[in-house]
Parts: C-alpha cells; sequence; structure tokens
C-alpha cells in the first residue's frame, strides 16, 4: 500500500472516530438534559409534597396549641370573675363587658398572712432542693463521664435503677426514719425527700451531657497541671451550663408543682402553697373563681423562672438534637 493510501486511511479512520466522539458527545448532553428534566420535575413535586405535609403539620400543631390555650386562657379570665359571673355566663362574656373582672379572688388568697407564709415556705423548700440537685448531680455527673474509678459502671446502672423507683414506694420507709430523728413535719423532711429522688435524673442527664465534652480539652487542662476540681469549675461546669439550667428549671417545676410529698412529710408551719391553696379551695367549698385564683398565683414564680434561664434551655436542646 502507498503511503497517499495510509495517509487516505488514516484520514478516514480519523473522521470515523471523531463522528463516534461527536455521536457520544450528543448523546451524553441529551440524556443530561433528559435528566436534568427530570431531577427539575421531581424536585418540583418533591416540594409540592414537602409543602402539603409541612401544611398538615401547621394545622395539627395549631389545633394542639388551640387545645392547650383555650382552657388555659379560660381559667384565667375566671380568675378575675366574681363567682356570680362565673356561674351566670361564661367566661368569653368578658369580651363583651370588660366590668366583670374583679381582683377579688386574688385579695381573698393573698390578703392573709397564712397564704403569705405557705409562699414563703414554697421558696424556702424548692430554692435549696434545686441548688442541692444541681450541684450534686453536676459533680456526680462529671466522675462518672470523666474519672475512672473501681465499679464505675455499677454506680451508674444503680443511678437507672433509681429513676425507676416510684415515690410511693419511700413514703412510710421515710416517715419512720424522719420521725426517728426528729426532722418530720420540718422543712428538712421535704428538702431530703425531694433531693433524694431528683438526683437519680440529675446525674444520669449531666453524666450523658459531660461525655460529649472533648477529651483533648481536657487532657489539655491536666498536662497544664489543673486539678480534676479545677477542670470541672473552669472548664466542664461553663460548657455543661445549658444542660445544667435546663435541669435547674425541671428540678424548680417539680418541688414547686409538688404536693403529694408535702402534703405528707410537711408540718402545719411549713406547708407549701399548694397544700395552702387546698386548704383554701376546701375553706370556699371549692368556687371555681377560688380555684383559678390560686392556680395562677402559683404560676407566677415558676414563669419567671423559666423565662430567666429559657436561653439556656433552648440552647440545650439544640445542643442535644445537633450531636
Amino acid at each position: 500500500m502507498s503511503t497517499s493510501n495510509i495517509e487516505h486511511v488514516a484520514q478516514e479512520l480519523s473522521a470515523e472516530g471523531e463522528d463516534r466522539d461527536t455521536e457520544k458527545r450528543v448523546k451524553r448532553r441529551r440524556s443530561g438534559k433528559v435528566y436534568r428534566a427530570g431531577e427539575r420535575k421531581k424536585t418540583v413535586g418533591g416540594r409540592i409534597v414537602a409543602l402539603f405535609n409541612n401544611s398538615i403539620v401547621n394545622i395539627i400543631l395549631v389545633i394542639v396549641a388551640v387545645m392547650w390555650l383555650v382552657p388555659t386562657v379560660g381559667l384565667f379570665v375566671a380568675s378575675f370573675r366574681s363567682s356570680q359571673a362565673n356561674s351566670a355566663t361564661g367566661w368569653w362574656t368578658v369580651f363583651q363587658d370588660v366590668h366583670q373582672l374583679t381582683v377579688e379572688n386574688y385579695s381573698s388568697l393573698l390578703g392573709n398572712d397564712a397564704m403569705m407564709q405557705s409562699l414563703l415556705n414554697t421558696i424556702i423548700i424548692v430554692v435549696p432542693s434545686t441548688l442541692l440537685v444541681v450541684a450534686f448531680g453536676a459533680m456526680a455527673g462529671y466522675a462518672l463521664a470523666w474519672i475512672d474509678f473501681p465499679g464505675r459502671d455499677w454506680v451508674l446502672i444503680g443511678v437507672v435503677a433509681l429513676m425507676a423507683v416510684p415515690l410511693q414506694v419511700a413514703f412510710i420507709p421515710l416517715a419512720r426514719l424522719f420521725g426517728n430523728i426528729g426532722i418530720f413535719g420540718t422543712y428538712a423532711a421535704v428538702i431530703i425527700f425531694h433531693v433524694s429522688f431528683g438526683l437519680p435524673f440529675a446525674v444520669f442527664l449531666l453524666r450523658n451531657y459531660f461525655t460529649n465534652i472533648s477529651p483533648e480539652l481536657l487532657e489539655a487542662a491536666r498536662i497544664d497541671g489543673a486539678s480534676e476540681m479545677r477542670i470541672f469549675l473552669r472548664v466542664a461546669l461553663p460548657l455543661g451550663m445549658p444542660a445544667i439550667a435546663s435541669l435547674a428549671i425541671f428540678q424548680f417545676l417539680w418541688s414547686w408543682n409538688d404536693m403529694l410529698v408535702a402534703l405528707i412529710f410537711a408540718g402545719p408551719g411549713s406547708q407549701p402553697i399548694t397544700v395552702a391553696i387546698q386548704s383554701q379551695l376546701r375553706q370556699f367549698s371549692s368556687n371555681m373563681d377560688i380555684l383559678s385564683a390560686g392556680a395562677f398565683v402559683s404560676m407566677v414564680i415558676p414563669l419567671l423562672v423559666y423565662f430567666a434561664f429559657q436561653k439556656y434551655f433552648v440552647n440545650a436542646l439544640m445542643a442535644g438534637s445537633s450531636k
């Protein structure tokens, strides 16, 4: 075969190869267009489905919120109406006649020394209970998370087991114990009970939160010569503040709203506001206006505590969801 023929064949093969490459590129473009178009259709359809699902979820959430808020609003409005008005018409009629509003119910509850003393008793019980649970729970949680000692796993198992113990099981044994040591019917009896049953949950919660602290950070502090107590105070506590604040809110609300423990272990001079409201209700024949006023009196301070620590509470929830 001559040189010219070889060159001619080479040119034909080259042209044929270029045609094949061009055909492949065209097919790729076409398939790419079809794929991208399908992807756009899928995305639009997905957005419609997501929007529809979100709308259903939002509607359900609104219905649930209304179901919770309407009775609360009705109770709040009823607390500012007289007994005669509450018996004659519904609470929603107050928007037609605002002259129905009165503070007589709150005056009946707060205008006596016994009720104010019960409010002070509640603060005396709740504040130490919350502080002790947070303090001991934080130290024990840090120890179970980062200090290696014999039997650590068994201690954690015991903490989890204590969380399953119901309150009612301990009433009679603790009542006998408190009676033998002479603290039954005092502030100390109620405080010790709240601390005893609040600590297992506190230790479990804070231990799980402290385990998310970076080990390198703690090791760097140890290399710098910091003791475990210093590491706990300067490193672990600031990083665990969201969880600690959340625990403080839970413990405060549980201690504040408790009536059963206080009814059994508190004496006449140490009864909290929940027990005092119950006594007032029996005195006033369980009128709806007195009940609603007493309920909202007992809600004021817990609401203030929640709003004061709301930032830390939300941060703890967000931190837990991102880990």
